[in-house]
C-alpha cells in the first residue's frame, strides 16, 4: 500500500513509497570511497510556457577544483509519471556516474536532467496513457522540444562551463524520455551528435508511421536514410528488451528494419555499442538481450549514464 506521507520516490505524477530490493552482487550504483561530484538545482524562466522550471544538473567531482575545465553535457529524460528528481533519487544516476568516472570508464561530464512535462500558457495539461492520442502526444513533445532547444539548453550553457556545440551535447531517456529523445535530436541535429533511446516506446499514427512499422516513414522519416543517420550521429543507441510491451516498443519493430547492425558497429566504423544484438536489427539500431532493468544491459550501456529502475 502506498505510503501518501512517503517521499521515497517520485512516481505516478506524485511522492510515493516503495520497497528497493538490492541488485545481488552488484556494487556500481553504490556510494563509494571515490570522489563524488554534485547534484545541483538549476532554476531558469521557459520563455515556451512562460513560467519558472527546475532542472537537476550534475556536475562531475573536479568542477569546482578545476574552474578552466569545460564539460559535455547530457541531458537525461525520465519516463512517464516521474519527474527531473527520478534519475538520482532512485536511479542514483549520480553515484553511478562518481564510480564511472572514478573507474575511467568515462569522461567527466555535465548531466542534466528536467522535468519531461511543460504545457503553453492556455494549454492542457498532458498525461501519457489509456486515451492519450497521437495529437496529444505530439503537442505535448512539441512544447518540451521547444522548452529544451529554446530555454534550457542556453540557460544551462550560460550558468556552466559547458562546450557549447553539438559534437560535445547528448540526449537519452527512459521510456517517455526515450520517446522525446527521439522526437527531439533528429529535428535538432545541429544541436545534438549524441542520441540514447532506453524502452523508447512505439505509437502507431505518432512515431510508428501510419500504420505497420515502417523505417521509412516512422519518426517522421528521421531514420529512413541509414547513411545520413551514419554520417550525422556519432552515437545512436536504442536499448530495448523482449519483455518490453510488443505493441508499444520497438522490440516489435526492429525485426523489420532492412540493414544488419554489423554496418556501423565495426571496428572501423564504431558509432554503435554493439551489444550482443541479432542479425536483421538496423544499420543505427541496437537490440539488448534483456530489459533496461537487467545489470548485463546496463553495464554494457557504458555510453550512458545508465540507472537500475525500470520504466
Amino acid at each position: 500500500m502506498n505510503d501518501p506521507g512517503s517521499q521515497t520516490y517520485f512516481g505516478y505524477g506524485k511522492e510515493t513509497s516503495g520497497v528497493e530490493i538490492p541488485e545481488e552482487g552488484a556494487d556500481y550504483y553504490a556510494i563509494k570511497d571515490v570522489p563524488h561530484g554534485d547534484v545541483r538545482e538549476q532554476w531558469y524562466f521557459s520563455k515556451t510556457t512562460s513560467d519558472w522550471r527546475r532542472a537537476m544538473v550534475y556536475t562531475p567531482p573536479d568542477y569546482d577544483k578545476n574552474p578552466s575545465a569545460r564539460y559535455p553535457v547530457l541531458i537525461l529524460q525520465h519516463g512517464a509519471g516521474e519527474d527531473e528528481t527520478g534519475w538520482t533519487r532512485q536511479g542514483r544516476a549520480n553515484f553511478i556516474l562518481d564510480n564511472l568516472i572514478a573507474s575511467g570508464k568515462t569522461k567527466p561530464m555535465i548531466v542534466v536532467m528536467d522535468r519531461g512535462y511543460a504545457t503553453r500558457p492556455g494549454g492542457k495539461l498532458f498525461v501519457l496513457g489509456q486515451g492519450t492520442t497521437p495529437q496529444d502526444i505530439r503537442t505535448a513533445f512539441e512544447t518540451f522540444e521547444a522548452v529544451i532547444v529554446n530555454d534550457l539548453i542556453p540557460a544551462i550553457d550560460a550558468s556552466y562551463r559547458t562546450i557549447p556545440d553539438r559534437e560535445h551535447r547528448a540526449m537519452a531517456g527512459l521510456s517517455m524520455g526515450g520517446m522525446q529523445t527521439l522526437f527531439i535530436v533528429p529535428r535538432h541535429l545541429d544541436k545534438f551528435a549524441y542520441l540514447g533511446s532506453l524502452s523508447g516506446p512505439v505509437f502507431p499514427g505518432f512515431n510508428g508511421g501510419p500504420g505497420t512499422f515502417d523505417p521509412k516513414t516512422a519518426f517522421d522519416g528521421s531514420f529512413a536514410d541509414p547513411a545520413s543517420v551514419n554520417k550525422s550521429l556519432k552515437l545512436l543507441w536504442l536499448g530495448v528488451g523482449p519483455k518490453s510491451t510488443a505493441s508499444t516498443t520497438a522490440s516489435n519493430a526492429l525485426p523489420t528494419l532492412s540493414e544488419p547492425a554489423e554496418s556501423i558497429s565495426s571496428s572501423s566504423n564504431p558509432k554503435a555499442l554493439r551489444t550482443n544484438g541479432r542479425p536483421g536489427v538496423a544499420a543505427y539500431t541496437i537490440s539488448l538481450p534483456a530489459s533496461f532493468a537487467n545489470r548485463h544491459s546496463q553495464k554494457e550501456a557504458a555510453h550512458i549514464c545508465k540507472s537500475r529502475c525500470g520504466p
